[in-house]
């Protein structure tokens, strides 16, 4: 992942790919390094593995990689840390899924950010997911860069763009301004470090004076497992669970090195992202038309219930 000068952030899309593929601003050079690296690593295809033919225009969107569908919702890492224990996608979302009723979602792309403190593993983290690679030359991340990866969720395409943004304090203001917008936050720490634990706290406080608390997804990830004996991660993991609860945030531990979790870890985020999106859009659509009144009978379980606006009558 390259390290560009927080001076050099730019604050709007390129113009080629407009609202439609990133609302969020992007870092400059950033958008022609990704659509070329997707282009040249995969052909564009559907999930059968057959070329994708648009009527007359380019398909502009990176394509789905086959590794990245996703037919069931992944599980929990732990269900004592869980954002919900259900073993299946909501059926409203299943149902919508299987009538094409998803709205615009196949279309947005859902923000993810990663906060955390420095050198606790968040670039190795994406990198392994993204890219499937771990640098040992460990290199401050500047400012923010991000990472665009394409999911299919029962049949939906589905887009995450993984911001990775910097630890140190000095680039802090300027991380924090690409905070806003966020559908999930990830706050990682380094399992074999406690204090960087006690400030994900502040990570996470930071990051929702930027969003809403009630609208956004929040994961506690434990990065670098692989350095922790047995007895010491029982004992971190402990304290982590912890936190997570008081966060209300999931929680997984992982290692960028080995890749344990990884893979498991960003297909939740995206599939339990990509359920919020889709029953959003649901409650969107189903929410009262203008020129409705609104009808509440004590008597009634659902107080909220419409009818036609009836024409006043004069009076005698």
């Amino acid at each position: 992942m390259s390290h560009l000068p927080g001076l050099e952030l730019r604050r709007e899309a390129p113009p080629l790919l407009g609202p439609l593929l990133s609302p969020f601003p992007l870092p400059a050079g950033s958008w022609h390094r990704q659509m070329l690296r997707s282009s040249l690593r995969f052909p564009i295809t559907n999930s059968a593995g057959a070329p994708c033919k648009a009527a007359g225009r380019m398909n502009i969107l990176a394509p789905v990689r086959r590794d990245r569908v996703l037919a069931e919702l992944p599980q929990c890492l732990r269900k004592e840390a869980a954002l919900h224990g259900h073993k299946d996608f909501h059926p409203r979302v299943t149902c919508a899924c299987q009538e094409h009723r998803t709205g615009t979602v196949g279309f947005k792309i859902s923000k993810v950010i990663v906060v955390g403190d420095l050198s606790v593993g968040k670039t190795c983290l994406i990198n392994r997911f993204c890219k499937d690679t771990f640098d040992k030359n460990y290199k401050a991340t500047i400012g923010v860069d991000f990472e665009m990866e394409r999911f299919e969720v029962l049949g939906i395409p589905f887009s995450l763009q993984l911001w990775d943004t910097a630890g140190q304090e000095r680039f802090k203001c300027i991380a924090s301004t690409y905070y806003r917008g966020a559908q999930a936050i990830i706050i990682v720490f380094n399992l074999n470090d406690v204090a960087s634990l006690e400030h994900t706290k502040q990570w996470l406080a930071d990051a929702l004076k930027e969003n809403d608390p009630s609208s956004v997804l929040l994961f506690l990830v434990g990065s670098k497992k692989d350095l922790s004996t047995p007895a010491q991660y029982a004992l971190m993991e402990k304290d982590a669970l912890q936190v997570a609860q008081e966060m209300k945030a999931e929680y997984w531990a992982v290692s960028s090195l080995t890749g344990e979790n990884v893979r498991e870890f960003f297909f939740r985020v995206a599939a339990l992202t990509f359920e919020a999106n889709v029953l959003a859009e649901l409650e969107k659509s189903g929410a009262r038309r203008i020129g409705d009144v609104v009808r509440i009978n004590s008597d009634d379980s659902n107080l909220y219930l419409t009818a036609s606006k009836k024409k006043p009558t004069c009076c005698p």
